[in-house]
């Protein structure tokens, strides 16, 4: 399929999302700029397809078919930001052999632009992550952990800013409390920042620098019958966040939730479930001001 024929497919078949000022979909292409956001959450070590033998991800999943997968988007489609929300360590025995370079090699391979620190990754402590961080070619975006009094002081970012056809894109990270969920010696003198608040300082910072998009990786977990901070109330206490990247709670979104504030703005939230069974592809439309004009989104099945 040529390149255009498939971006105009992959923008018309999926749920569509207005988010700024609708325009017609046949004028999506001649008014405005497109940028992909790709992105996955909670692989947890799952290399290869799950085993064909019957169960709920028989022969799907698996960060070698998402490989195959991202690559032939590559190959059709220009200006795309992968992203992945955390928590790729932990769940096979290539992470107990390898301790998550296998991981971290095969996320490089397949271009990943970040990605944040979920819980699992601090299952070999810090010292765990440090060993491996040589083998990511790509950031990692962690907001919300004050590492300054650990030895992953100044080995992660609080935010980063992409530029795709002079579009301005600012990625920052939320993290889960990792007090009573990961043990205090896996992550030592580690501060976990109030998330609400640094969502506000990032947001604003972003916004000071221009920013056209704003995304958050956020591996808080999707949403919570308790007051636990989740991506649902994240949404509705910060203005300004365009995307939330999801994980933690393996939730399968077929569509992105959208949340409107107080304030009137609407942020988008998408999640794709565990173990790189589903790939999320979000395309947006921007106008040649650079507001943004539509979005449409499909959580693909990887098999």
């Amino acid at each position: 399929m040529k390149r255009r024929d498939f971006i105009k497919h992959s923008l018309l078949t999926g749920a569509a999302l207005s988010i700024g000022n609708p325009i017609m979909a046949e004028d999506l292409f001649s008014k405005g700029k497109t940028l992909t956001v790709l992105h996955t959450n909670d692989m947890h070590s799952r290399i290869e397809p799950f085993p064909n033998d019957g169960g709920r991800f028989a022969d799907q999943g698996g960060m070698t078919k998402l490989a195959t997968l991202v690559g032939q988007i590559r190959t059709e489609q220009d200006n795309i930001l992968l992203l992945d929300a955390g928590d790729v360590f932990q769940g096979t025995p290539y992470f107990n052999f390898y301790g998550g370079e296998l991981e971290f090699k095969l996320m490089s391979k397949m271009g990943y632009d970040a990605s944040t620190l979920g819980n699992h990754e601090f299952d070999n402590g810090l010292e765990g992550i440090l060993n491996q961080l040589p083998h990511a070619d790509f950031p990692h975006i962690c907001s919300n952990y004050d590492f300054s009094r650990t030895i992953l002081k100044n080995h992660t970012l609080p935010y980063k800013i992409f530029k795709k056809s002079g579009i301005r894109i600012g990625v920052f990270g939320i993290g889960i409390e990792l007090q009573g969920l990961v043990g205090r010696k896996n992550f030592q003198e580690t501060k976990y920042l109030d998330p609400v608040g640094i969502a506000h300082e990032m947001v604003q910072d972003l916004k000071n620098k221009k920013c056209d998009l704003i995304i958050c990786l956020s591996h808080l977990g999707y949403s919570y019958k308790s007051n636990k901070m989740d991506d649902l109330k994240l949404a509705s206490q910060v203005s300004g966040i365009d995307l939330i990247i999801g994980g933690h709670t393996h939730t399968f979104l077929e569509a992105p939730t959208t949340v409107e504030n107080q304030e009137g703005h609407k942020t988008l939230i998408h999640q794709v479930g565990t173990a790189a069974t589903r790939l999320g592809k979000i395309d947006f439309v921007f106008s040649k001001e650079h507001k943004i004009n539509y979005a449409s989104t499909k959580s693909l099945l990887i098999y």
